[in-house]
C-alpha cells in the first residue's frame, strides 16, 4: 500500500509538471518592431503557447502614458515552434507600443515591458533614393565644346538679308534740291531773274509809250 501511495503521488505531481507546462502564460508572447522586406514598418507578437490557447493580441501606440491610437487586434493560436501575428505599422523612431494579450478566461494583461521601436524608423518606398536626394549623376557623353574658330557654315541674318550691290549703284547720286538745268550746267535762279528782266522790260516799255503820248500832245498845243 506505502509503495502505491508513493506512486499515485509521484504520478500525479509529473502531471501538475507536465500541465503547468502546458499552460498559457503571459511569457509566452513577445512582440518586436521591425522592417519586411520592402522596407515598411511592422509589428510582430510571437505566441509560443504549446496548449494552443486561443488568445486575441491587440497592439496600441501610446502618447504621454496613454493610448493614442489602435494599430490593430488579431486572434492567434500558439504552438510550440511559435505562431505569428504580424501588423502593418509606419513606426517612428524610439515610439512605444502597448500590447496586450487576452488568453481565454485564463489572463488579460499586457507585455511587460513595453515594446519600443528602433532608433531608426523603415525607409519606406516613398522616401527618396540616395541618388535623387545627392549629387547629380554626371552625363556619360561629355558635350563638345562649342567651336570659336570655325566660322558658320550658314549666313547670319544681317548678311544674307543685305541685298546685292548693282552695278549702277557705284555712280553718285544728284545732290538733295538740285534740279535738271543743274545738270545742264545753268543756275537754279535763272527763271526768276527772266521773269524780272520781262516785267522791267514791259514796264520799259509802258513808260516810252506814254512818254510818247505827251509829247505828241504838247507839240499839237
Amino acid at each position: 500500500m506505502r509503495i502505491l501511495g508513493v506512486a499515485s503521488a509521484t504520478a500525479a505531481l509529473a502531471l501538475g509538471v507536465a500541465g503547468n507546462a502546458l499552460a498559457c502564460t503571459l511569457r509566452d508572447f513577445s512582440a518586436v518592431a521591425s522592417c519586411d522586406d520592402n522596407g515598411k514598418g511592422i509589428i510582430t507578437v510571437t505566441d509560443t503557447d504549446a496548449s494552443g490557447v486561443e488568445a486575441t493580441v491587440s497592439v496600441y501606440l501610446e502618447s504621454n502614458g496613454a493610448d493614442a491610437r489602435m494599430v490593430g487586434s488579431e486572434t492567434v493560436k500558439g504552438t510550440k515552434k511559435g505562431a505569428i501575428v504580424t501588423f502593418s505599422e509606419d513606426w517612428a523612431a524610439n515610439a512605444t507600443y502597448r500590447v496586450r494579450i487576452k488568453a481565454g478566461n485564463i489572463f488579460d494583461k499586457d507585455i511587460a515591458p513595453q515594446l519600443t521601436t528602433p532608433s531608426t524608423a523603415c525607409k519606406t518606398s516613398g522616401s527618396p533614393s540616395p541618388s535623387a536626394s545627392g549629387t547629380p549623376k554626371p552625363s556619360e557623353t561629355p558635350s563638345s565644346p562649342a567651336s570659336s574658330g570655325t566660322p558658320s557654315a550658314h549666313p547670319s541674318e544681317s548678311e544674307s538679308s543685305a541685298a546685292p550691290a548693282t552695278p549702277g549703284d557705284n555712280a553718285p547720286s544728284p545732290a538733295a534740291g538740285s534740279s535738271n538745268l543743274a545738270e545742264t550746267g545753268a543756275n537754279s535762279n535763272t527763271p526768276m531773274i527772266a521773269g524780272i528782266a520781262g516785267a522791267l522790260v514791259v514796264v520799259g516799255g509802258g513808260a516810252v509809250f506814254f512818254g510818247m503820248r505827251r509829247r505828241g500832245a504838247s507839240k499839237s498845243s
